[in-house]
């Protein structure tokens, strides 16, 4: 029997997907989650086969709770609608077992997991072609610190309220923001804040 944790923060969803596999005979949901915290003491309580879960919820991501996760011998799988190519490399890093989308028929997802078991990874075709098929596009070109002042303008931060926090001058975080969006070809910064997240490249996600 496989043993199988979901985290899914959408509870309508969370329901269906268990039900669903539960109509499988050898296959039992042995716990449910709504956020990334409640996935992680789960698979470290009930040490399933397997965890499913989606990226974005409350408290931890899929991907945090993942990476946190790495080191248990439950196999994990992202479970998600976002396609990015940078959730996907984070999510190869964190030792992810399988990373599907959710417009899959379930019999896909049925499938997916029996194989997984028996020790392959299932990755969705569209992810490994967006990662592989132009490298470039995965790589987070800013250095620490220009992330570092990209993630407080997207919290809102003025350029003088960053300054304050990275105790440099006004002058210095406007020639960072000036070398950030010339780096991500962004027009300004909320297309630079907007690009950053799409490819999962911050931390904050």
């Amino acid at each position: 029997m496989i043993r199988i944790v979901l985290a899914e923060d959408q509870g309508m969803l969370l329901g269906a997907l268990g039900s669903l596999l539960g109509l499988e005979e050898d296959m039992e949901v042995v716990g449910s989650a709504k956020n990334g915290d409640e996935a992680v003491n789960l698979v470290r309580e009930l040490q399933p086969d397997i965890c499913i879960m989606d990226i974005e919820m409350p408290v931890l991501t899929g991907l945090e709770a993942a990476e946190m996760l790495r080191a248990e011998s439950s196999k994990i799988v992202i479970l998600t609608t976002f396609a990015r190519s940078g959730y996907f490399e984070r999510a190869l890093k964190a030792g992810v077992r399988g990373y599907l989308l959710k417009d899959s028929p379930i019999e896909d997802l049925v499938s997916s997991i029996r194989t997984i078991i028996a020790g392959r990874r299932i990755y969705a075709p569209e992810l490994v072609d967006m990662a592989y098929g132009d490298a470039r596009e995965t790589e987070n070109p800013l250095t620490e610190r220009e992330a570092e002042v990209l993630e407080l303008i997207a919290e809102g931060k003025t350029t003088k309220q960053i300054a304050n926090t990275l105790h440099l001058t006004p002058g210095t975080i406007r020639n960072y923001i000036s070398i950030i969006l010339d780096k991500m070809s962004a027009g300004n910064r909320i297309e630079a804040v907007k690009l950053f997240k799409e490819k999962g490249w911050s931390n904050r996600d």
